[in-house]
């Protein structure tokens, strides 16, 4: 009899270890799968890139904990740094250095911040002409076509992504006009002291000899280095003042 007791305890013992292993294996396989979907949602599982597996990482977040509704524009992954690079002529992709992945990633925290401001302008949408034009102007950039589409095959950037990131652009150059170029003002004093001391002279130096334009002659483009002079100082005091206020959080240093 106590034989038999003790089988049968050791029977029992054997099944709920046995059910306790299934119970871990499943809750291990809820998190994972929960944790797949997280990274599904904001595009960070492995995907196929010139025949190699990439996994993406995150970088750093920008206003993550001050925005409520924070979406992607909060969120800066080493895709988005190698797409910035990717976009940029004459910049190394293959094993980039530490400068330019930083230079990239101070570019799209910039871009981030403005992009969150913008979005209070709903009307600022770029429609689909001034993408095509966006488009077409950026693959100018490159030596040809086929070496810009190149570059975006390397890196993993679709065309869908790469409107993604062109409408961003378009929002972006939409807002500083609203917000700076619309209260520019340059007055007469200043397009005659800027000829006097910088056109004139820059001209002369570049170009002995040749016949200076008059002030009414340069006026247009006086006024218009001017113009975007000052929409690049206000954005740069805009960005400083976004910065100090900002929440950035580094996640993983580049």
């Amino acid at each position: 009899m106590q034989n038999a007791e003790h089988r049968r305890q050791k029977t029992q013992g054997r099944r709920q270890k046995a059910e306790h292993r299934s119970s871990c294996f499943e809750s291990t396989r809820v998190l994972r799968s929960a944790f797949c979907i997280l990274l599904t949602a904001l595009g960070l599982l492995p995907s196929a890139v010139s025949g190699q597996q990439v996994v993406d990482k995150m970088v750093a977040t920008v206003n993550a904990g001050i925005l409520p509704e924070c979406r992607q524009i909060c969120l800066i992954t080493y895709s988005d740094l190698l797409w910035q690079l990717a976009l940029q002529p004459n910049t190394q992709l293959d094993n980039p250095s530490s400068a330019d992945l930083n230079r990239a990633l101070r570019l799209l925290t910039d871009q981030r911040l403005i992009l969150q401001e913008a979005e209070k302008l709903p009307s600022i949408a770029p429609n689909a002409e001034e993408l095509r034009t966006a488009r077409s102007e950026l693959v100018k950039a490159f030596p040809s076509a086929a070496e810009f589409q190149l570059r975006l095959q390397r890196v993993g950037l679709t065309a869908e992504k790469l409107d993604e990131i062109l409408d961003q652009r378009i929002r972006i150059e939409k807002y500083l006009d609203f917000r700076f170029r619309n209260f520019v003002v340059i007055t007469q004093k200043e397009v005659a002291d800027y000829y006097r001391d910088v056109y004139v002279p820059r001209l002369r130096a570049r170009a002995p000899g040749q016949i200076v334009p008059t002030l009414e002659q340069a006026r247009a483009e006086i006024e218009s280095s001017l113009t975007e002079a000052k929409i690049e100082s206000d954005t740069d005091a805009f960005l400083d003042n976004a910065r100090e206020r900002a929440e950035i959080v580094m996640l993983n240093p580049v």
